[in-house]
């Protein structure tokens, strides 16, 4: 049996691939450690909760003494989603930043080296190359240039484990996924906020002209490709996972998509100021990944669509906080040296 420590995986991205690898690999043993901040639901994992493969530990990254309890139960893999991810919030404060991103991946880091974890995969974003010209796709080797203090603290991140690598020969990989999209995602994020908008009859904030380009990567896309790296990544690596969608997606569209899907016109938009250091445009250069035997399997008009019946058609699960999810009747955590008996509500 496979071993494997997911970080964050009460999130959004990291409840996708949870899911996903239970169904993928038969032989895996899941251990899933989160801290369950705002972010952080475990309604997201109700349905394989009950997995005997699947186990949760209530903890914080950055807390060495719960990392190295937990750690020390011989995994082969770890996998870190566990992060800080909402922009608006980085600007307000960039402390829990800081904090989670920098401070928890270098524990992390340290443990896997102290308990010789064989493989180490950090979940990072294209967010930190920062905002690029018409034209232009970045590549794994070209400069960071973060916006925001989410991108810095997650670009401070990176080059952590990159040393890790080279000082101490650390199997570790870094992928760096474009915008994420799909089920289970916090109602903060730009397609869950607008729909979670809208259905009750409230006007969805554009920022700006909303002419901002993100490519659009659905969570199922991605969660293959994490995959694909673990099989066939070479160590040290960095792999852009991205939809290289062309036409290429602006927000406005995307905003338009929805209304039309949930039968709305252009009357339920408006337009607000935009965000400070705003980013206009992301892309990656994504051969390394395809080389690897990866390509998307869900177009985005398709996806973006489905994703946005799914928070249609699942309004109980986005109207209950993550505080109520702590009372859902779930798999107690397992209590290792730190981390909590039961997730208690907050």
């Amino acid at each position: 049996m496979t071993k494997v420590m997911v970080t964050g995986g009460a999130g959004f991205i990291g409840s996708n691939y949870i899911r996903h690898a239970l169904r993928s690999h038969p032989d895996w043993e899941i251990w899933n450690l989160d801290k369950l901040t705002y972010a952080g639901n475990l309604a997201n994992l109700e349905d394989v909760a009950q997995d005997p493969r699947y186990h949760f530990v209530r903890g914080d990254i950055a807390n060495a003494k719960t990392v190295d309890s937990v750690t020390n139960n011989g995994f082969d893999t770890i996998i870190n989603f566990a992060a800080e991810t909402h922009v608006d919030r980085s600007i307000h404060s960039g402390n829990e930043f800081l904090h989670t991103n920098v401070l928890g991946t270098n524990v992390l880091l340290e443990a896997a080296r102290h308990h010789k974890v064989k493989t180490f995969v950090h979940i990072s974003t294209d967010e930190v190359y920062g905002d690029l010209p018409a034209g232009e796709f970045a590549k794994e080797s070209d400069s960071l240039k973060p916006s925001s203090p989410y991108a810095a603290s997650k670009a401070a991140a990176d080059l952590l484990v990159l040393a890790h690598v080279r000082t101490y020969g650390l199997p570790a990989m870094i992928t760096r996924g474009t915008n994420n999209y799909g089920p289970y995602q916090h109602p903060e994020k730009m397609l869950p906020l607008f729909v979670t908008n809208l259905l009750p009859g409230k006007k969805v904030p554009v920022y700006g002209d909303g002419q901002q380009v993100r490519d659009w990567l659905h969570v199922d896309d991605h969660c293959r490709a994490i995959d694909i790296v673990l099989e066939k990544g070479n160590v040290g690596e960095i792999y852009n996972i991205g939809a290289n969608h062309q036409p290429e997606w602006r927000n406005l569209e995307v905003t338009k998509l929805i209304l039309d899907e949930l039968g709305m016109d252009e009357s339920m938009i408006e337009h607000v100021t935009d965000r400070p250091g705003h980013d206009r445009r992301y892309a990656v250069e994504v051969r390394k990944i395809k080389d690897l035997g990866w390509k998307i399997q869900v177009p985005a008009e398709e996806g973006l669509r489905g994703t946005v019946r799914w928070y249609r058609d699942h309004q109980d699960w986005w109207a209950t906080t993550p505080r109520a999810a702590a009372s859902l009747r779930l798999k107690p955590p397992l209590s290792l040296g730190g981390g909590d008996r039961r997730p208690r509500p907050q």
